[in-house]
């Protein structure tokens, strides 16, 4: 083999290796995932049990919604001590042996990190409350507005997301404090450079634990303005406690929260640099505009970096069960429009605060939506459960409630505002619990039709949601999916169809039907030099096509209702891809060590 023919495939390892296009990125929900001590409660050890399971599935990362201590108001994302594991999740020992697992897979592990507040159990803020010198201003203090009758009030009509005003007054201090979530998480104060100092020490310490990179919650709330000017009212909403009822334009989206990542994008390279291996990932969650949401990716001269994946929510924020091919098509082309030269695009189809899939768009699109996500450029990230059909568990009482979003409005209110449904346990087998755990008592009820859909059953079944999803992970390691042009058309309002295609010899065409209707379309007429024949290589577990069909006639090609389909022209084998990939690591190691 001549050294030109090494040269290039050393160039393909190392885009396996560490490219993110192609990346299939997996969020799991540690309470819900695996318990491993039967006391109803996901866990560490459960998670672990379960990493074969991620990388048979084709996962290349997984990040874990919040493992810290916790007085679990929020179920993790109120942290009393950012360096401490919370106890019913197991231990310091049993991460560490989650991440040494986790590498000898192959499968990156990211921390979900949440710098906006703290709990109020925190020490930090308990410190803040007592005006310990040092952490008087670690967190964001008023002192209101006092009324006609000499009572303290807010100081202004900020709004918590989470109903209701954004300020509680402590009685101790004489102050208010901003909780732009629930009161039990006080905003810390990034005005204040020790606060910056400190986030700052606990990524320095997770980095050494060896975590890959983070997640980063509620970015876009980091910092607000320091006049604390009133917020404009929406006038589309009347409840002036509704999170609606104003405009957000001095609590959110602020410059300086932007600089703040470009800051911590620094940091994690500054580790790469002294530490060697792969980037350190960050991914920033802000649910924004375009506009704003680009500007994560970096500054706009291109002098900072920042996230590597700014979550990208159009396919959960602009996009239902109602759309129309056409919507899909501009949902998906906004981003490839807007996103800056060369950063990498991501998609993201479901997460622990938004409907599940099967609710969303139908428990019979699951295969159009999956395929969709799967074969789009750049990162798909799946939330857990979606890739066997999981569903709302709309059945949830009042009583088994958890979730604080419901449990701050009341026993009538509360399914419009609650995120229990598509928090339930994952669905192992048809044991009891689903499999889940051995108790038959666990956090949140397992969803009812547990015995019908669970992974054990699909896994023993030819044509189900888990054989699409895994068959999909699998193209996605090929070339074209990775590197390949994206070229989408919607047919009608019913047919979106496009190719992934990297030459004339790698193409692939997908074919997706939202619509409960067959529907014919003409391929040869919107794509040009398409080859007389096609070969299906994945296809919905309920179409009448299967993989390996020979597609005769391109232009006549019938899609059943819900239909998706993925083709090609050459001799593709998903095996042949991912065996290419693992010869070429190999003669890169050859050829450094000879």
């Amino acid at each position: 083999m001549g050294r030109s023919l090494v040269l290039m495939l050393c160039c393909v390892a190392l885009t396996c290796a560490a490219d993110l296009n192609g990346w299939t990125l997996y969020q799991i929900y540690p309470r819900s995932f695996m318990d491993s001590d039967g006391d109803g409660v996901g866990d560490l050890r459960g998670i672990t049990s379960k990493l074969s399971y991620l990388r048979d599935t084709g996962i290349n990362a997984t990040w874990l919604s919040p493992i810290f201590q916790s007085p679990m108001v929020d179920f993790g994302y109120d942290i009393s001590d950012f360096m401490a594991i919370q106890p019913e999740y197991g231990t310091m020992e049993d991460f560490e042996e989650l991440l040494r697992e986790a590498k000898s897979l192959g499968i990156k592990v990211l921390l979900d990190f949440v710098p906006n507040h703290t709990s109020d159990n925190h020490e930090w803020f308990i410190n803040s409350v007592n005006r310990v010198v040092g952490f008087e201003d670690y967190y964001v203090w008023h002192d209101g507005i006092v009324d006609g009758d000499g009572e303290p009030q807010p100081p202004n009509n900020w709004v918590s997301v989470f109903y209701g005003s954004a300020w509680t007054w402590n009685e101790f201090r004489r102050q208010f404090y901003l909780h732009q979530f629930t009161r039990e998480q006080p905003d810390l104060n990034f005005r204040n450079p020790q606060v910056v100092a400190e986030m700052d020490r606990i990524l320095e310490f997770w980095l050494q634990k060896g975590v890959d990179g983070f997640r980063i919650d509620a970015v876009n709330h980091l910092f607000e303005v320091e006049d604390f000017r009133d917020e404009p009212p929406t006038g589309v909403e009347s409840d002036s406690k509704s999170y609606a009822f104003t405009h957000h334009h001095h609590t959110k989206d602020l410059p300086e929260s932007y600089e703040l990542i470009y800051h911590w994008r620094e940091l994690l390279d500054d580790f790469k640099v002294k530490n060697g291996g792969d980037d350190r990932l960050i991914l920033t969650e802000a649910y924004a505009n375009i506009s704003f949401t680009m500007k994560w990716y970096g500054s706009s001269d291109g002098r900072q970096r920042g996230a590597h994946i700014p979550f990208n929510f159009l396919l959960i924020t602009d996009l239902n069960g109602n759309s129309t091919a056409r919507d899909f098509v501009y949902a998906i082309s906004k981003w490839m429009i807007y996103k800056p030269l060369g950063a990498t695009p991501n998609w993201v189809l479901g997460n622990h605060d938004q409907p599940r899939v099967a609710s969303r768009f139908g428990r019979e699109r699951v295969d159009a939506m999956n395929t969709l996500l799967l074969t789009l450029p750049g990162v798909s990230v799946t939330y857990n459960g979606e890739e066997i059909g999981m569903e709302d568990h709309r059945g949830i009482s009042w009583e088994d409630s958890r979730d604080p979003a419901a449990c701050n409005v009341n026993s009538s209110l509360y399914m419009a505002f609650t995120r229990d449904p598509e928090r339930t346990p994952f669905q192992w087998s048809d044991a009891q619990s689903g499999g889940f755990s051995s108790s038959a008592s666990t956090w949140l009820p397992v969803h009812l039709n547990y015995p019908t859909v669970n992974l054990e059953r699909q896994r023993r079944s030819e044509r189900s949601h888990y054989a699409v999803f895994r068959a999909l992970t699998d193209l996605r390691r090929h070339p074209a999916m990775i590197y390949g042009d994206f070229t989408p058309v919607a047919v009608n309002d019913n047919v979106l169809v496009y190719t992934r295609a990297l030459n004339d010899h790698q193409l692939f065409v997908v074919a997706i039907n939202l619509s409960d209707q067959e529907e014919t379309v003409n391929l040869a007429s919107i794509f040009q030099r398409l080859p007389e024949k096609l070969r299906i290589v994945v296809a919905a577990s309920h179409s009448h096509y299967r993989s390996g069909d020979q597609l005769l006639r391109v232009n006549n090609l019938t899609l059943s209702k819900y239909d998706a389909l993925v083709a090609t022209s050459n001799e593709y084998s998903i095996r042949a891809s991912s065996i290419l990939c693992i010869l070429s690591i190999l003669l890169l190691l050859n050829f450094q060590f000879n």
